[in-house]
């Protein structure tokens, strides 16, 4: 149930209150005055989408609030607010609310805190039941007409249709899963002979990280043994040349002359130490570099057989990586590839059994579906009828037609369904798309309306807390006479124990109403300003009298509005 909704800065709407009462309460007003603005107030308080220039021109931004009631504890409706940390514990009531700002930026508000857009939805969808205009239009969508049969059905049939969608996407990827190891185990043998090809000729190679580095620097070294034979020989004929004084004898000389100079100076001692140290190292190093110059030489052909051994290398790698480890990535790859190939036959036949049971499992859930389809059908039938004749359609037949998918088993089930309808007596029955007018699909979707909500919370003579607001949007676009004021009774009917909002341009809709507000729309005001205030008293009969066509001081008109209001 709505306590009140607040309305700002929504395109011509610069404020507006509406506190609802239980029941039936109908706003009404001039084509053109804006009605529609608060089917889009609740719209945006359901999550719906804010288009760009819905502020009001000039203001900072749009602001709408609904103050809702909480579902009752223990129902279905509560279920989703159970639990919830937006919600203040012991709270009574829950405020949605959304901002919209002039570039199309939105924020969401539950209970005074912002909140995701999701949110909004996932609350608003069991506060508010909206059904616009052209909502009746989807009835003739075979799809929807499952739809109301299933939710007529219950809930279990609803959890039912749940399974089953499961059950078919699991089919479905498991015929996808079949197909594709077909089309494997066809491919295989040409794909095993490469890959066992390629990974043979990686193995034969035996090649690894740690010996392509080393191959390398060999392969440097042996490329300039001259130069480093030589520079080793260089370093060796300065230290101790074969002819003439090198460094190791020039130091010996100098080491013989600290040695008796620190006989007399024992301070010089540690220097002539350290430089019979340096003495000794040289004449080492000379050696060393003397021995590395006669053995620098590398065995007859073997750069040829560094080079070809790297030269295998390169070729695996610009074949499968643009390095060793890609190569051997590569091989590992093969290994799994192989082994995979090897037991498709294994893994094709186990697939091919579990689609066999997942089918059989969705026949047996698609069968319970349809068969519960099949018991309600009738009733669902019997019972829109029954609303049809209190909607002046006393000579109607209505039947739910069901037929197999002609394309099989589908995420809803097995079953076709169309609902057939013959307005008039004599007339057969077809198809609601092609025999139903506007007036007449307007009435039998008000028809279905009633009997799904006839087993829902919040029928009866009590106060709608618990029960979800319903808004119909010009639901009796096309109807008029005897009919519009069948259809009042039946939405006054519906809104006993519940609260419905009718937006409405028939005077006989409006004459039921427990609270009837108007729209208005003030061109004089630059930008013109709509205005939503509740009547009662004479303000009523004004309204009426106004949608009858007539003047103010038409009396005809006011005693017929009056007359309106005394029947109802």
């Amino acid at each position: 149930m709505l306590y009140e909704l607040r309305v700002e800065n929504l395109l011509l709407m610069e404020r507006a209150e509406l506190r609802l009462e239980p029941g039936l309460n109908i706003l009404t007003g001039e084509t053109g005055a804006g009605k529609t603005l608060l089917a889009h107030a609740l719209d945006l308080l359901l999550g719906g989408r804010a288009r760009r220039g819905i502020v009001r021109r000039g203001a900072p931004e749009a602001y709408v609030e609904g103050v809702f009631a909480l579902p009752q504890p223990g129902s279905a409706l509560r279920a989703p607010f159970e639990g919830s940390d937006r919600l203040p514990t012991g709270a009574q009531e829950i405020v949605l609310a959304r901002r919209v700002w002039p570039d199309g930026r939105t924020r969401a508000y539950v209970c005074g805190r912002s909140a995701p857009l999701a949110d909004l939805q996932a609350l608003g969808s069991q506060l508010v039941s909206f059904y616009g205009q052209h909502e009746h239009r989807k009835l003739m969508l075979s799809t929807v007409q499952l739809d109301v049969l299933d939710a007529y059905c219950g809930a279990e049939q609803l959890a039912l249709r749940s399974r089953v969608s499961r059950a078919y996407q699991r089919v479905h990827g498991l015929e996808q899963r079949v197909a594709e190891l077909g089309g494997l185990a066809g491919a295989r043998d040409r794909e095993l002979d490469l890959i066992v090809f390629e990974l043979d000729e990686i193995e034969a190679a035996g090649l690894s990280e740690e010996e392509d580095l080393a191959l390398s620097a060999e392969r440097d070294r042996l490329r300039h043994l001259e130069t480093l034979a030589g520079a080793a020989a260089a370093g060796a004929e300065a230290i101790a040349p074969e002819a003439g004084d090198g460094v190791s004898e020039r130091l010996a000389q100098a080491a013989h002359r600290l040695d008796l100079a620190a006989e007399i100076d024992p301070d010089l001692g540690a220097l002539s130490a350290r430089f019979q140290s340096l003495r000794y190292e040289a004449e080492d190093l000379g050696g060393e570099l003397r021995r590395y110059a006669l053995g620098v030489e590398g065995a007859p052909g073997r750069l040829e057989e560094v080079q070809e051994r790297l030269a295998l290398f390169a070729r695996l790698q610009r074949k499968h990586g643009g390095s060793v480890g890609d190569v051997l990535l590569h091989a590992e790859r093969c290994r799994e590839r192989r082994e995979e190939l090897e037991h498709a036959d294994v893994a094709l036949d186990a697939a091919e059994a579990e689609l066999a049971t997942a089918r059989a499992e969705l026949d047996q859930l698609a069968g319970q579906l349809s068969a519960a389809r099949h018991a309600a059908a009738p009733a669902l039938a019997a019972s829109v009828r029954g609303r049809l004749e209190q909607l002046a359609m006393p000579d109607a037949q209505f039947d739910v037609e069901l037929r197999p998918r002609s394309d099989g088993c589908g995420a809803r089930g097995a079953d076709a369904v169309a609902f057939l309808i013959g307005p008039n007596a004599g007339v057969p029955a077809g198809p609601l798309r092609d025999v139903a007018s506007g007036g007449e699909l307007s009435r039998v979707m008000l028809a279905l309306l009633s009997v799904a909500h006839s087993g829902t919370e919040g029928i009866g003579d009590g106060e709608p807390v618990g029960s979800p607001l319903l808004v119909f949007d010009e639901i009796d676009a096309g109807i008029g006479g005897h009919t519009a004021r069948a259809v009042g009774e039946h939405l006054r009917e519906l809104s006993r124990g519940r609260q419905i909002l009718c937006i409405t341009h028939l005077p006989q809709v409006a004459a039921l109403a427990a609270r009837h507000f108007t729209i208005a729309k003030d061109t004089t005001a630059v930008p013109a300003t709509t205005t939503v205030r509740a009547l009662d008293g004479d303000t009523v009969v004004g309204e009426l009298v106004r949608m009858l066509g007539a003047g103010e001081g038409d009396r005809a008109a006011s005693q017929h509005a009056r007359q309106l209001l005394r029947a109802a």
